[in-house]
Formats: C-alpha cells, structure tokens, sequence
C-alpha cells in the first residue's frame, strides 16, 4: 500500500503528477485543487495518496492535503461515487466549502460541480451529512500538510475550464486568467463549454490582429 509520495515532481498536468522517488517514477491522478498548490517540474514535492488495487487495473490517485484525502475516502463511500467523479468534487469545490454544503443541505451548489446532478448531490447530503465531523480538526489546522495553499478558483466553472486549457498547454495562472476575463463578457449561467468557445474565439481573434 502506497501512503504518500516524497520526491522530486517530474512532470504535472492538470490531471496527473509524476513523482520520482526512489528512482521510480509514480503517476498518480489529482484534482485541480492539488495541481494548484504544485512546485514547478524537477522540484520536491510530497503527496498524499490512495493506492486502489483492481483485479484489472492499479490505479494511484494524489492530494496535497490529508484532508483531501480524507474527503476523497468519505466520497467514494457514497453509492454511486467512483474515484473518478470523487476527483471531480474535489477540482471543484473546497473541502470546507463541500463540508458546509452538504451540512446546510445546499444541494443546487453540490449539483453545480461537474458531474454531480441533482440525484447524486442529495445523496451526498444523505449519507455524508453526519459523517463529516472527522474533518473538522484537519480544516482547524491539525492535519499535515503536503503542499501549501496557493489559492483556487471560487466558481467550481473556473476549475473546470481552466483545467480544460491546462489539457490544451496553457500555464495555470494564464488558463485562470483567461477563463475568468472571458466570464465577464458572459451571462451568469454560461456553461463551461460556452466560456472555453469564447476564451478560444478570444484567443484566434487576437492572432488575427
């Protein structure tokens, strides 16, 4: 069982970190929230990790923080959450801001994240709503840490277009600030398919000039 990774960042995405420990290279999949807090590539880093062995299939996901970690293992708890859409909360949304969510039954903000509708953000508010009391001494600063907190997107669609430029080459803070330049221009409820169709119109307009 892999707990944690301590070595140097070989290579990150907005998806993935490859970290090399030991002389081995460990690609693990992270959320947004983690990709926000990485050092640059051929710096340390340390993550803490999941290590969830299939019959078919190894699959090694990383966090920053141990609260992360211990959000993602509440998460994949639920009926109907697999480790690919407990990520996507976690791109999405906050630890402290998801456990409020679900303690005040915000189910319209839990649905807003990618992936999660209406039936499975009531379910998280059904079988999470008392079980999310161990987080609270690593949100008051009892937990370890992994990485510091660079900050993150507030609106779970800035996550999700920014990771989307990520994919397509754009640097972190240059993807954020074009997603968040594009919102402006844009009505309240764009998706976040109608705001990567304007930061990319934005973008070919300007090569145009």
């Amino acid at each position: 069982m892999i707990v944690f990774l301590h070595g140097i960042l070989a290579e990150k995405t907005p998806q993935t970190a490859v970290v090399e420990a030991g002389g081995v290279g460990y690609l693990a999949t992270i959320p947004l929230s983690t990709f926000d807090r990485l050092p640059d590539a051929g710096e340390t880093v340390k993550l803490f990790t999941e290590h969830v062995v299939r019959e078919d299939d190894e699959l090694l996901f990383g966090f920053a923080t141990e609260e992360e970690r211990s959000l993602y293992r509440l998460l994949v708890s639920v009926n109907g959450v697999g480790p690919k859409l407990a990520i996507s909360v976690l791109s999405g949304i906050s630890p402290r801001d998801f456990t409020a969510a679900v303690q005040m039954g915000d189910v319209r903000r839990l649905s807003a994240i990618s992936g999660v509708g209406k039936k499975i953000a009531e379910r998280l508010v059904h079988e999470l709503k008392n079980s999310l009391g161990g987080l609270e001494p690593l949100f008051a600063g009892g937990g370890a840490q992994g990485l510091p907190f660079a900050g993150s997107p507030a609106d779970p669609r800035e996550r999700d277009a920014a990771g989307a430029l990520g994919a397509l080459g754009y640097k972190p803070q240059e993807a954020l600030a074009a997603v968040r330049a594009a919102i402006k221009t844009l009505p309240d409820d764009a998706s976040v398919e109608t705001i990567l169709r304007a930061v990319l119109s934005a973008r070919a307009g300007a090569r145009r000039k």
